[in-house]
């Protein structure tokens, strides 16, 4: 039975000591909540159905995002996109207990984000685009994770269950269709060219040899390539798993241009500042809404265009796990299919009948 005594005015405390359970308290303004409360504990202690919420009562999500950082992203994730994402959810939700968060906080969160301009033009906040979706909608998967890592890895239990389950979550952008053209490609690689950033060019011409994301170009090891075989091994890339990335023979040359060491980066360049070169490139260069992401839609549509590459083969070298994503690219795959069809049958479609 719950010990429930008057700590003064507008104060009664509940004390549960139960065998096999740890002694829990709480205090309420009146005795009747505070009875209440102890019965529904007491409760759900006799039918094992008891968690404690002191933990998630007592730990901020900036707490619990430190632990993340720290004990899960550095053996999940290779590139740095995810702390960007972390990095807003603690600036809006940090303060919170853990305990705290409901689909009601959750859904502010993303109504307010989608409201926020884009921080990317500073000086220009008044005409800014809004926050795009798919960028709240990544933000709303992490906070998800965050939560799952709280729960599974860190015995924390979520007394309002994973709250972000519960909220709508904005859709995704529509994947950008954005390809160069002879004129744009010539242009672009001449502007890297006369770039102050020597690693910019290989960047840009690995990109759209391989398919590779930027992040996944900048974490690339010498000991990950194997010229012999004409592989490169991505330990962990964006999707949480190792991948070996075909090389052609104009990758490989752009590899083995570069200045070589046993070890170490291939490209040892800040991510900030190859994606600032990459931009004063794209303006030189006369070239309008390029974004170095569209490198890769531009490679693999060109892996597409080819014809001789099935959509689980285009997606071994992509890296997608869901083949939903590659929708786009059939479409180039067909035309080719369609040709490999008219040529396979007998001239002018005459059948011998013997």
């Amino acid at each position: 039975m719950a010990a429930i005594t008057n700590r003064g005015p507008s104060q009664w405390q509940a004390k549960i000591r139960k065998a096999g359970f740890p002694p829990i308290s709480e205090t309420f303004a009146l005795k009747a909540d505070t009875e209440k409360w102890a019965r529904m504990v007491e409760a759900d202690m006799d039918r094992g159905r008891y968690l404690p919420n002191k933990v998630a009562e007592e730990t901020t999500i900036n707490e619990l995002a430190q632990r993340f950082e720290t004990d899960f992203a550095p053996h999940h994730y290779r590139s740095m996109a995810w702390k960007y994402k972390l990095a807003s959810i603690r600036s809006k939700l940090g303060r919170y207990a853990i305990a705290t968060l409901t689909p009601r906080l959750v859904a502010e969160y993303r109504d307010a984000r989608l409201d926020e301009p884009d921080s990317r033009y500073k000086h220009d906040k008044e005409n800014a685009p809004r926050v795009s979706t798919a960028t709240v909608k990544g933000e709303l998967d992490l906070l998800s994770k965050l939560l799952g890592f709280a729960a599974k890895e860190l015995g924390i239990n979520l007394p309002n269950g994973n709250p972000v389950l519960g909220v709508r979550k904005p859709k995704g952008s529509r994947g950008r269709d954005r390809r160069l053209t002879t004129t744009e490609r010539v242009a672009l690689l001449d502007a890297c060219d006369a770039s102050g950033n020597k690693w910019l060019k290989p960047a840009v011409q690995i990109a759209l040899e391989t398919a590779m994301r930027q992040g996944e170009i900048l974490s690339l090891r010498w000991e990950h390539l194997d010229f012999e075989s004409r592989v490169a091994l991505l330990p962990m890339t964006k999707n949480g798993e190792a991948r070996a990335v075909p090389l052609n023979m104009e990758a490989i040359e752009t590899l083995k241009r570069l200045a070589r060491s046993s070890d170490g980066p291939v490209l040892p360049a800040p991510r900030m500042t190859l994606h600032k070169a990459f931009s004063r490139a794209v303006s030189r260069a006369g070239i309008k809404n390029l974004t170095f992401h569209d490198l890769r839609h531009e490679a693999m549509s060109t892996l597409a265009e080819l014809g001789v590459l099935n959509v689980l083969e285009l997606a071994a070298v992509s890296g997608h796990k869901s083949l939903q994503v590659l929708k786009r690219y059939t479409h180039l795959e067909a035309g080719n299919l369609a040709k490999k069809i008219d040529s396979a049958k007998p001239a002018n479609n005459v059948r011998n009948n013997g």
